[in-house]
């Protein structure tokens, strides 16, 4: 394969951080595929020691099906060899400055060595505990970038975020960077530092009050929550990641900066072969329950674009954004990769996708028997899914907490059983709403021209770094790769 983009990566050095990530996977097994005279990746893991790094990455990386293709080409004793000699897995951890790394003759040869950093590392729970989510999402990508700076070669620093940076901005969304500081609703300035101060006192206080784990866990948690909402944003998640843009924007001074923002990552379009995906992602969660006859009713506007766009996509994006962007110094380039401006797929079209699917090839249950799916209720406000909830479960629980009042001993705890889904299933439902009636498009016109910046490259080659939305047949995509992948590689069925 003798384009200049692939041709790019040949002798390169790569720092990796956020294995074995989905996407992080996809981007090596990518990169190893279409170029193995790469020189070196060197790969962040979370782990205590060396022998445990290169467990993980065995076990959680190499032996997955997702290298079944380079498996078959190279043979499973060439393969070895070659991550052998390319490879090599790293205990370490971005939210610690020099990303955790103590061994310094090691840490002297990756400052020499290292050209290209790509922080792929985060914590997506939209909910995740304010000092987790500050130290991963925010301040992680400024440990990046501090040891990207030391790289005596280093041409660029590519750090994935989320589009999702926008909030729950409508209308068309431009591929812009933050400024330091801002907000989404214009209420005050956001002060980062501030924040980590807020953080650490309250986890001081709790600390002190001799608090449980679980309440410490929890206060953090709705402490995230609460600092996202008070400054424009929906969740702890999406708040924490654009301090961390802001962070690499104000902090980066000559390094050639990239920031890629993915919609809502799928499984693989056609690369390394389709359909492979690794764990529920943001809207399958929603598909599984539908086919597990879970689902009888749902929060979600018929005619919200959903924006999907698959892992191979988006991994293709990153690795022509390296091979475009590396060495061009000061420059800064965010990009949008989904599929919501060029080839938009509704919710209403994903369920009666899905629908059909499981109609026609229904799962079967625990039973033996086909698992009959209807068609649900869709509701398009929190107020009518509110009132849904309310006649069709809070009203007979009501009845419910009475008897169990009167007659406490008859079928024990199942009040509190049925309270704790309802609560939990609402909780879901408040996390997930900003997605789920999102009215935006993320314009992605900074990615547009870097498709069309690569003209040259033949069609066969351009093929194999795709990533234009508008080749998805969402019909054939849905039914015949994505909801077949994920009964087989998530439910293993």
């Amino acid at each position: 394969m003798d384009s200049k983009c692939v041709q790019f990566f040949k002798n390169k050095t790569i720092l990796v951080t956020g294995v074995p990530g989905f996407l992080a996977k996809v981007f090596l097994e990518k990169i190893l595929r279409v170029q193995p005279d790469v020189k070196r990746f060197y790969l962040l893991l979370r782990s205590t020691d060396n022998e445990s790094a290169m467990e993980r990455f065995r076990t959680e990386v190499l032996e997955k099906d997702l290298f079944r293709v380079l498996r078959n080409d190279l043979g499973d004793a060439n393969l070895k060899d070659l991550v052998f000699e390319k490879v090599v897995p790293i205990p370490g951890d971005i939210s610690v400055v020099n990303l955790g790394l103590q061994d310094s003759d090691l840490l002297q040869h990756m400052w020499n060595e290292i050209e290209i950093i790509v922080n792929v590392a985060a914590t997506t729970n939209f909910d995740e505990r304010y000092d987790v989510g500050l130290s991963i999402n925010t301040f992680g990508p400024l440990n990046v970038l501090n040891f990207a700076k030391k790289c005596v070669k280093g041409q660029l620093l590519l750090h994935v975020s989320t589009a999702y940076v926008c909030g729950e901005k409508s209308g068309i969304l431009p591929e812009k960077t933050f400024k330091m500081g801002e907000t989404l609703n214009a209420n005050g300035k956001l002060v980062i530092e501030t924040e980590m101060e807020l953080m650490k006192q309250k986890l001081k206080e709790l600390q002190k009050q001799e608090c449980s784990e679980e309440e410490i866990a929890q206060s953090m948690k709705d402490l995230g929550m609460s600092r996202a909402k008070l400054h424009g944003w929906p969740n702890t998640y999406v708040f924490t990641k654009s301090m961390g843009e802001m962070l690499l924007g104000n902090h980066r001074e000559n390094l050639p900066l990239v920031i890629i923002r993915p919609t809502m990552i799928t499984s693989t379009f056609s690369e390394p072969f389709p359909g492979w995906i690794e764990g529920l992602r943001t809207i399958d969660s929603v598909i599984v329950a539908y086919g597990k006859g879970r689902l009888k009713c749902f929060l979600a506007d018929s005619n919200s674009v959903l924006d999907l766009i698959p892992v191979d996509m988006v991994a293709n994006a990153m690795v022509m954004a390296v091979a475009i962007h590396a060495g061009k110094s000061g420059s800064q380039n965010v990009y949008h990769v989904g599929s919501s401006c060029k080839n938009p797929i509704t919710f209403g079209q994903l369920h009666d996708l899905a629908a059909r699917y499981f109609s026609k090839s229904p799962l079967i249950g625990r039973d033996g028997s086909p698992i009959i799916v209807s068609k649900g209720t869709i509701l398009s406000t929190m107020a009518q899914f509110s009132f849904y909830m309310t006649l069709r479960y809070k009203l007979p629980l009501q009845m419910l907490r009475l008897i169990n009042i009167v007659y406490p001993w008859w079928n024990g705890n199942k009040y509190k059983d049925i309270d704790r889904k309802i609560k939990l299933a609402m909780r879901l439902v408040d996390l997930y709403r900003p997605y789920v009636l999102f009215k935006g498009i993320f314009d992605d016109t900074n990615t547009e021209g870097m498709r069309l910046e690569r003209q040259d490259i033949n069609k066969e080659i351009y093929g194999s770094l795709e990533f234009d939305p508008k080749s998805i047949d969402w019909e054939d995509y849905i039914t015949n790769i994505h909801i077949p992948g994920l009964i087989t590689y998530v439910l293993k069925r």
